[in-house]
């Protein structure tokens, strides 16, 4: 008997992983579109659909996807609620080890720029996401780009 239940059991899991996976509903550029138009942006689109909003235009160098930057930045969903953010000095780190949509994203801005990044979730943590990261997640990122090092 206590095997039956054990199988029971089991079957009664996989349905509901089967089901989790049936009703998941990655965000989608139409998602992303109507943030945008909510809040007013005047956003640009590239080829990747990577979405990017530059509010201040920056006067030193641009750097390439393989430069080394320092960036302040704060990371939050199409909802508002935060799940990571720097300190004013920023992080430094290589644009050829972070998300594609940071290392696309970080190369439209110039030295002392600032704006936002609005990144599909195929250019951030895929269907899968991470740890405080939902898969399918649309990430939004207010950047401010203090140094191409």
């Amino acid at each position: 008997m206590k095997k039956y239940l054990v199988l029971f059991v089991t079957i009664c899991s996989l349905f509901s992983c089967v089901s989790d996976e049936i009703n998941f509903k990655p965000q989608t550029e139409e998602d992303i579109i109507k943030y945008i138009e909510a809040n007013d942006l005047n956003a640009n689109r590239s080829n990747t659909g990577l979405y990017y909003v530059i509010s201040k235009e920056g006067s030193g160098a641009r750097p390439t996807n393989s430069s080394n930057v320092t960036v302040a930045y704060k990371g939050y969903f199409l909802d508002g609620e935060t799940f990571d953010e720097s300190s004013s000095e920023g992080i430094s780190f290589g644009l050829n080890q972070v998300i594609l949509g940071w290392t696309e994203g970080i190369t439209y801005f110039k030295e002392g720029g600032e704006g936002k990044l609005l990144v599909p979730y195929n250019l951030g943590y895929g269907l899968n996401g991470r740890p405080g990261i939902p898969g399918g997640a649309v990430l939004i990122f207010d950047i401010k780009l203090i140094s191409v090092n």
